[in-house]
């Protein structure tokens, strides 16, 4: 036993020793935040100097870290420069709060917006008057759509107008301007570099050989691969700030009320079911006009989980991102079209509406609860396509013996499409030639699935590169450059009859007790999604023109080609064209073929890829 003067001496020593701890452990937590300073400055400082050395050893290669880098900065100070600088602008606009004032601004902005597209139609429509039927296809779809409207006086024209002027305007940032197409093109060869990295994955699960020739190990993979990156940009808070940043905006100019605008927005970035679970508090009390809003947007885009999918058929990446963008400003115009508003929103504040972060409470559980919820995705796709192929398969069948008894042959679902819904591809802006075919692909998405749909078109896409001629024994095997931008964006949305079901099955879970309601605009908003889809394709051929030089055919022939591409074959049919026969003597050469003494050995090589008459 110790006495009593060991004890106390031992406790004074124990003190003594924990004092050094003691006060380092207070001084850490009295400067807890000059800490935290100092090593996010000595970070952003090793960042920035990361940052200039890759800039400076090559610029081209830095350029997605550039990107990221100016993303990331904008984000930051965007909130300094708000407070900075509202103040000042609210300052500036109080001039517009008079009512006279405002409305003769609105009928002047309507005036001179009306004269520059005047103006550019009939300058940029000058050179290709095909643009001018695109143009005439917008016109017919909204007249439908007023015609169907739900209540025709209340139609919010500024709405309308508003939307498919954004619309507009974008299609032309991205597919007209160098800058705008480059950097979406740019966007679109990144997505597909990040999609490829799902190799990695699915192949040490099902092995090289299911993944290079299965296409459910091909395509399927990506769906949960992507599904897990939402998931985790969602913990982050990155989906929430990008879709309340495009919902103000489309409020703002719209004048759409919070919910519906959020909603449409969210479709941009998450599917058609997924989508109402952001204003999910709010549904209960959304006015008919708003959830028809809801659904619109729903048909009327895709998910980006999907898109990755159809980006892996071979479709065109930028042209699916763009399409996505676009559908939402034309969703919301549509839908306050074909369902204008007569209630009272209760949600008519500009606010907007507070979205909740993950329930995640780290990185990899949003990651894991991402892919895991994929699977589900995953399946019903596999399912539906399964179900629907097989469907079609039959159906087919019965089309065609139906035929035979009447002597009409090859009578399918496809070629009743082809003949139906072709005026409506022509409005599109297609060419007369290619209208069968791209008919049949709207069929198909509207009729079955958008999946079977893109399936179809990265056949025809890949017949197309591969030099397969145009025409073989009277059947077209493959559509033009044009036809295919129109087609992925006619095709790019949900709105297909199986969707229906998804839809109300979503929402009814949601909101049971307003399963009456829903069922009673979920046809209108069906169709009015697939308008959005068909008036995005008139845009694009309004705006689509050829882009890069024309090949060089007479130097492309000139040298040894071993292979059919379609550079081959649109050479090699131009060199057809300016060939005749004289009898007996050596065949004739006209145009750029003339006086070549090379001309009659690239005959010969064209006429060893392709059949013709003056392949003799």
């Amino acid at each position: 036993m110790l006495s009593f003067g060991q004890e106390v001496m031992a406790e004074i020593f124990s003190r003594r020793s924990q004092w050094p701890f003691t006060k380092a452990t207070s001084f850490c937590k009295t400067h807890t935040r000059l800490f935290k300073k100092i090593l996010l400055g000595l970070l952003c400082l090793a960042y920035a100097a990361y940052f200039l050395a890759a800039c400076i050893l090559n610029f081209q290669r830095a350029l997605a870290l550039f990107v990221i880098t100016c993303l990331v900065i904008f984000a930051l100070v965007l909130p300094f420069l708000k407070k900075l600088l509202g103040k000042k602008l609210t300052r500036c606009l109080k001039p517009f709060e008079n009512s006279r004032l405002r409305l003769w601004m609105k009928w002047v902005f309507a005036g001179v917006s009306l004269v520059v597209l005047i103006l550019w139609l009939a300058l940029d429509t000058a050179q290709r008057p095909e643009q001018l039927i695109s143009f005439a296809g917008i016109c017919m779809f909204i007249l439908i759509l007023f015609a169907c409207s739900k209540h025709h006086s209340a139609v919010s024209w500024r709405a309308v107008f508003w939307g498919l002027g954004l619309q507009f305007v974008f299609g032309v940032l991205v597919i007209r301007t160098d800058l705008g197409y480059n950097a979406f093109k740019w966007l679109g060869e990144q997505v597909q570099i990040f999609l490829n990295y799902t190799v990695a994955g699915s192949s040490f699960v099902f092995g090289d050989m299911l993944v290079k020739d299965v296409f459910a190990f091909q395509t399927l993979p990506i769906i949960i691969f992507f599904g897990c990156v939402m998931s985790i940009l969602y913990y982050l808070g990155l989906v929430q700030w990008v879709v309340q940043k495009v919902a103000w905006f489309l409020q703002i100019t719209m004048g759409t009320t919070a919910t519906e605008t959020l909603a449409v927005a969210g479709n941009i970035f998450v599917g058609m079911t997924e989508a109402p679970l952001l204003i999910r508090p709010y549904l209960a009390d959304m006015t008919l006009s708003e959830i028809h809003a809801v659904m619109t947007g729903g048909f009327a885009t895709i998910s980006g989980t999907v898109l990755g999918a159809f980006i892996s058929f071979g479709v065109d990446a930028s042209s699916l991102i763009s399409a996505s963008v676009m559908a939402a400003p034309c969703a919301l115009a549509l839908s306050k079209l074909a369902y204008p508003e007569v209630e009272e929103s209760k949600f008519k504040s500009e606010e907007g509406v507070k979205l909740p972060c993950g329930k995640e409470r780290n990185v990899l559980e949003a990651a894991s609860n991402g892919a895991t919820d994929a699977i589900g995705l995953a399946a019903n796709v596999a399912a539906n396509l399964v179900a629907f192929l097989a469907v079609l398969a039959f159906i087919n069948a019965a089309l065609s013996w139906l035929g035979e008894l009447v002597d009409i042959q090859g009578l399918t679902f496809q070629v009743i499409c082809s003949y139906i819904l072709r005026p409506m591809v022509f409005m599109m802006g297609v060419e007369w030639t290619d209208c069968p075919m791209v008919a049949e692909l709207v069929g198909i998405k509207f009729f079955t699935n958008e999946f079977v749909a893109y399936q179809q078109l990265s056949q025809y896409k890949n017949k197309r590169l591969s030099g397969v001629e145009e025409w073989i024994e009277g059947e077209k095997q493959w559509i033009s450059v044009r036809a295919e931008i129109i087609t992925t964006f006619s095709l790019c949305g949900f709105a297909n009859l199986s969707s229906i079901g998804i839809t109300l099955g979503g929402l009814t879970s949601i909101v049971p007790h307003r399963k009456s309601d829903l069922s009673k605009v979920v046809v209108r908003a069906l169709f009015t999604g697939a308008c959005v889809s068909l008036i995005s394709a008139c845009v694009a051929g309004i705006l689509y023109v050829p882009r890069g030089a024309e090949a060089d055919c007479v130097s492309f022939l000139n040298t040894s080609f071993t292979n059919r591409t379609y550079e081959t074959y649109m050479c090699c049919r131009g060199l057809f064209q300016s060939t005749s026969l004289n009898g007996t003597n050596p065949p004739s050469f006209s145009g750029p073929w003339e006086d070549k003494e090379f001309s009659a050995l690239a005959l010969t090589n064209c006429c060893g890829f392709y059949n013709n008459t003056v392949c003799v």
